[in-house]
């Protein structure tokens, strides 16, 4: 790259605007015409080096970063420059984050580099993929946000020290591959935490009462509240029986009642973090699932013209609650022609979020008249439900509140006081188009309306009932996004990243779509407590969040802001990397069944398992699974040679497979090993294509394939499922199994270009 030679550009060439996303140019190019090329950075293009630190502090506390082109870029930028060096202006378009700043940042500079007029490179955000927007956009271009480059450079050096530097010494002292993040190792102690107080939880027992009261055939319920004007507080069955004995011999009449409005307001536009927990309460929607389809709808889906994409939300990556002008206009002008005037506030409603990055918007509709009728024939059904989601939350937000009328009946006897709460819906204001869960209304019940004051009423039954407390509940990825939220730790663009990392890492597990820790995030937590405190400190953590806002903002300076965490950082780093101990072991209450010893649970790059105390002299090993409670169980019966036996033999001699865990995943192989050292290898029926020789699956660090036997002879290879039948158009001997990237469907291909052949898999 150094090498190229700086051209004069072309006044009269076209000009160049450069985006992220590939998925972007058809929407955008429909808008700009001849003029422009478009091209795509596809993401990032250069980065800190893969396989060393990249990040030097000089002696007068200056940091430099050694970036370096990533992998497979270099044509990408190579082409850009070539293109960028025949055009007249250059618009960098990408993200309206910190993450598309170092992109442009980075992409800036290299065209810099055969362009001569560094005064005609602009920079341009967008927030919806509109043609007044683009166009505004490029009417008030402005430079690169240097203060948002040195926010994301901080943020990428401070996971880069942490990430470098703490993962080796985990890999020394538990086992390889594991790393530690800066916002990844803070979520994974608040998951460790909550696991530690429901294992410590203690439930209590208490007891509620409710009556059925009767007046004539009028009939309700009510709940005990009050005894001698104390609140009720029943602990014991033997407590409630005395209660309901008393109960019996008094008389009940209607002492009060109360009757009022309530308004209920509705809930403001989604940013990141309450669509991610939306889409999963009301969709079952991952987070990752949610951001994947929202940035569809952001880049643009084909509807009637399937040539031509339409972008159908703004940015989705986002904490603001900001809505333009423009769109509350559009919005209310919409409520009042669709809905009504009754429907539609005397002003707009307006919502803030303390502490949010306010460079865009709320996520909305772009267009409030494409509503989820008129698109939603047109999109996957994953697409059609997020969008319909995000519309009717952005035109219910703009709504008048919803009003109830409550009542509430109190009820005396003797020294005994029942309530009841009754609530009617009189207007459903935004609840006409966005449909919210209220608690309140749920527990409510169905008072007659001709109660009055004084009336006698006869208590037909009473219900005792029995609760516990119950412990708190495992974070699912909503809720967990929800925490990290309110405590200010990760940003709309990290929650994803950060959920993804420590399932890969193998730190947690989901049991009924709820986070629990394994063994190895258990270990990994308490040892980065003990040595590391301060990046596992939460209030830390959200401190160091706000300094890169300041950063992004021009109020602090990037650079005193690293060497002050680096000064703690490096001081326990070397301390707890200096300290010399064997690979850590989780003792347990099990015993070997070969040799009695206590069995220990170790870690491996597989997974964790359990192994005897007395390795090597006992090779014992075992997977393990645990109970409800968290108890550490064997995995079935083992077999001799370690694993969990099939009924398929070794062709060898003839024992029993076992499965076991290697690098890639479990296996089948042979427990005689070392003296048989028999795999087995899961095949096709059908011949290799090109040799004749057997088709076996193999596994990699990707994944698995499937592979000729006679491999390195023959290197014929097929990725991904296989269907083995014929393909009707070509004949094919086989067909390929594939998820369609719109529809996520799965359909068989054949493999054979030419032939095109596509089906949904039946």
């Amino acid at each position: 790259m150094a090498g190229r030679k700086r051209k004069t550009m072309d006044e009269k060439g076209p000009k160049l605007l450069i985006v992220e996303s590939p998925s972007k140019i058809k929407t955008i190019s429909k808008f700009l015409g001849k003029d422009f090329k478009i091209m795509s950075t596809f993401g990032h293009v250069k980065d800190l080096p893969p396989r060393k630190l990249g990040i030097t502090r000089n002696d007068d506390g200056s940091i430099t970063l050694d970036y370096t082109v990533i992998k497979d870029k270099a044509t990408t930028i190579a082409d850009i420059c070539k293109q960028a060096s025949k055009c007249s202006e250059i618009y960098l378009a990408s993200d309206p984050d910190r993450e598309g700043e170092i992109i442009a940042w980075h992409i800036g500079q290299e065209i810099g580099k055969v362009f001569s007029a560094p005064d005609r490179i602009h920079r341009i955000v967008f927030n919806e993929i509109t043609k007044p927007a683009i166009t505004d956009a490029i009417e008030h271009k402005s430079d690169v946000d240097e203060h948002k480059v040195q926010a994301q450079q901080a943020r990428r050096i401070l996971d880069r020290w942490v990430g470098y530097e703490v993962s080796p010494i985990l890999w020394k002292k538990l086992a390889k591959g594991l790393s530690a993040g800066r916002v990844q190792s803070v979520v994974l102690l608040l998951i460790c935490n909550r696991e530690a107080e429901i294992i410590a939880f203690k439930p209590e027992e208490s007891w509620s009462i409710h009556g059925l009261f009767a007046l004539d055939k009028a009939e309700f319920i009510a709940e005990l509240v009050k005894i001698k004007d104390k609140a009720i507080k029943l602990a014991t069955k033997e407590d409630a029986e005395k209660v309901l004995a008393l109960l019996k011999k008094e008389r009940f009449t209607v002492s009060k009642i109360t009757e009022k409005k309530r308004a209920k307001n509705p809930a403001p536009p989604f940013m990141t973090s309450t669509l991610q927990q939306d889409a999963f309460n009301k969709l079952n929607f991952s987070v990752d699932r949610t951001m994947s389809i929202a940035q569809k709808l952001y880049e643009g889906v084909p509807l009637a013209d399937k040539n031509t994409p339409e972008a159908l939300i703004t940015y989705m990556r986002t904490d603001s609650l900001r809505i333009s002008d423009t769109a509350l206009q559009a919005v209310r002008g919409f409520i009042k022609k669709e809905y009504g005037d009754e429907y539609l506030p005397k002003s707009a409603n307006f919502y803030a979020k303390a502490g949010a990055q306010d460079a865009h918007e709320a996520i909305r509709p772009i267009d409030v008249t494409m509503t989820p009728n008129k698109v939603g024939r047109y999109l996957a059904p994953d697409q059609a439900k997020l969008y319909e989601l995000i519309w009717k939350r952005f035109v219910g937000c703009q709504m008048e509140a919803a009003e109830y009328f409550q009542r509430q009946v109190t009820i005396d006897g003797g020294d005994f006081q029942f309530r009841a709460t009754g609530s009617t819906l009189m207007f459903d204001g935004f609840l006409k188009v966005y449909l919210i869960e209220d608690e309140d209304e749920e527990k409510a019940v169905k008072i007659p309306k001709e109660i009055k004051e004084n009336d006698p009423l006869n208590l037909k039954k009473i219900d005792p009932k029995q609760h516990f407390t119950q412990p708190p509940p495992r974070y699912s990825e909503a809720t967990m996004v929800k925490e990290m939220e309110k405590r200010g730790i990760g940003r709309p663009s990290t929650y994803v990243a950060t959920l993804s990392t420590i399932q890969k890492r193998g730190y947690v597990e989901k049991d009924n779509k709820r986070f629990t820790p394994t063994e190895l995030g258990k270990a990994v937590t308490e040892m980065l407590v003990k040595n590391l405190p301060d990046i596992m400190d939460v209030t830390f953590t959200a401190h160091m969040e706000e300094d890169l806002d300041k950063i992004a903002q021009g109020e602090i300076d990037r650079d005193k802001v690293l060497n002050k965490f680096y000064t703690k950082f490096e001081k326990d780093l070397k301390a707890f990397g200096g300290r010399e101990v064997s690979k850590r072991a989780v003792e347990t209450d099990l015993k070997c069944p070969e040799c009695k010893n206590p069995l220990v649970i170790r870690f491996s790059k597989a997974g964790e398992f359990l192994g005897c105390s007395k390795f090597p002299e006992c090779k014992f090993t075992s997977n393990l699974t645990r109970d409800e409670k968290g108890t550490i169980m064997l995995d079935n019966k083992p077999d001799a040679g370690g694993g969990e036996a099939s009924t398929l033999t070794c062709p060898n001699c003839g024992k029993n497979l076992v499965q076991k865990m290697g690098k890639f995943g479990k296996f089948m192989a042979c427990p005689g090993y070392p003296d048989c050292k028999y795999i087995h290898q899961e095949g096709l029926k059908m011949p290799c294509p090109t040799d004749g020789g057997k088709l076996v699956k193999r596994r990699w660090k990707g994944g698995s394939f499937w592979g000729c036997s006679n491999y390195p002879k023959c290197n014929f290879s097929i990725f991904g499922a296989v269907q083995e039948t014929p393909c009707p158009k070509c004949k094919s001997p086989y067909l390929t199994v594939i998820k369609d990237k719109e529809t996520k469907e799965e359909m068989i291909t054949c493999p054979n270009k030419e032939c095109g052949y596509k089906a949904p898999k039946g």
